[in-house]
């Protein structure tokens, strides 16, 4: 139960960084109305946690020179490398998240991670339990 509920608050996370970044877009069915939108932002923050999952751990290993280098500021560079990830995955279908640009990527990131670290704060771990 806890996993679906920080998947919906990724979702939220991705739904607001594409309202407030004007160079991300969520592309959606037309004729399926709000439903297909919530369908594409679902299927959106499945296909993000999977790559923050499996791809973030390997990048953040071999860019850890970088990472000490900068004092941590390369990771914004990782986490907008994986939100374009997401996006390239997603433009293989007609639909899903579209980046248009670095920068784009950047603060649609730096945005993410805010609203999932408030709204996370909110979801008990399993582990305290």
């Amino acid at each position: 139960m806890v996993h679906v509920i920080r998947l919906i608050i990724t979702a939220v996370a991705i739904w607001l960084a594409v309202h407030w970044v004007r160079n991300l877009e969520l592309i959606s069915p037309a004729d399926k109305g709000n439903t297909g939108k919530i369908l594409v932002v679902l299927a959106v923050a499945v296909v993000f946690t999977l790559v923050n999952a499996l791809v973030k751990p390997i990048i953040k290993l071999l860019s850890l020179p970088l990472v000490v280098l900068t004092l941590g500021l390369f990771l914004l560079v990782v986490n907008a490398l994986m939100l374009w990830l997401t996006a390239k995955i997603t433009e293989t279908t007609d639909y899903g998240l579209r980046v248009h640009g670095f920068w784009a990527a950047v603060f649609g990131s730096v945005i993410i991670s805010l609203v999932n670290w408030i709204l996370g704060a909110f979801v008990p771990d399993r582990d305290r339990s």
